[in-house]
C-alpha cells in the first residue's frame, strides 16, 4: 500500500515538471519594443556622415570655381596676364624738357623721364612733360594749353592745340614757348619738322607777337 502511494506521488511530480517546461515565458511590451528598434550605433555605422560629405563637396566646388575670365586660378600664376604684358612693354626714356623761371627772363632746362607704350607715343609724352615741371622754380610755358591731337609721320610732328585766353603770354613768353617746344621735340633725331595748329588752323602767329612758320623746321631750314 505504501509503495502504491509513493509511486503515485512521483508520477504527479513528473507531470507537474513536464507541464512547467512546456510553457514559454511571456514577453512584456517593453521587451518587444526594444527588440524591434535597432541599435543607433549600428545605423550610424551603416550610413556615412552626410555633413562631412556636404562639406567636402562644397570645398571641391570652391577649388574648381573659375575666375572672372572663365579659367580656374592656378597657384603662382596671375589672373590677368595681359596686364603684365602691358607693363613689360612699357618703355622709359630720359629727355631734356624746357621751362622758364618765375620772372620769364630765361629758358631753363630740366631732365625728365617719360614713359610710353609704343614708339609713336613718346612725342605726346614729351609734350605732356612740357606742361608740368614739378618744381616751383620752373614754370611750364605750355601748361594751360589743351592738346587735341598729336601725330608723327614722315619726320613731322603735327600738334593741334586749343589755346584758352589765360594761356596767352607776352612777346618774351611766346618766344620762350616756341623755343621750349622746338628744343624738346628736335632732340629726337627722327623729328625733322613741327607743324603747330590751333584748333585745326594754321595761324600766322601763335599769340600775336612772333611769326609762326608752317612747318617749323630743324635749324630753320
Amino acid at each position: 500500500m505504501n509503495k502504491k502511494i509513493l509511486s503515485a506521488a512521483l508520477l504527479a511530480l513528473v507531470m507537474v515538471a513536464g507541464a512547467g517546461c512546456g510553457q514559454k515565458p511571456a514577453v512584456g511590451p517593453a521587451h518587444q519594443e526594444a527588440a524591434q528598434q535597432p541599435d543607433d550605433s549600428s545605423v550610424n555605422a551603416a550610413q556615412p556622415d552626410q555633413t562631412d560629405a556636404d562639406a567636402q563637396e562644397t570645398q571641391e566646388g570652391k577649388e574648381a570655381e573659375p575666375n572672372q575670365e572663365g579659367k580656374a586660378d592656378e597657384p603662382g600664376k596671375p589672373n590677368k596676364p595681359e596686364q603684365n604684358a602691358e607693363h613689360a612693354s612699357e618703355q622709359k626714356q630720359t629727355i631734356e624738357v624746357y621751362y622758364t623761371d618765375p620772372e620769364e627772363l630765361e629758358l631753363k632746362k630740366s631732365v625728365k623721364e617719360i614713359k610710353f607704350a609704343k614708339e609713336s607715343d613718346k612725342y605726346e609724352a614729351a609734350f605732356k612733360a612740357l606742361q608740368v615741371s614739378g618744381d616751383a622754380k620752373l614754370i611750364p610755358l605750355w601748361g594751360k594749353m589743351e592738346l587735341k591731337s598729336l601725330e608723327f609721320k614722315d619726320g613731322m610732328v603735327t600738334l593741334d592745340i586749343h589755346m584758352p585766353d589765360e594761356a596767352r603770354l607776352g612777346a618774351g613768353g611766346e618766344q620762350f614757348a616756341l623755343d621750349a617746344l622746338t628744343k624738346t621735340m628736335f632732340q629726337f633725331k627722327e623729328v625733322e619738322s613741327i607743324e603747330l595748329l590751333v584748333d585745326g588752323q594754321q595761324l600766322e602767329s601763335l599769340m600775336g607777337h612772333m611769326d609762326l612758320d608752317h612747318p617749323i623746321k630743324r635749324n630753320g631750314n
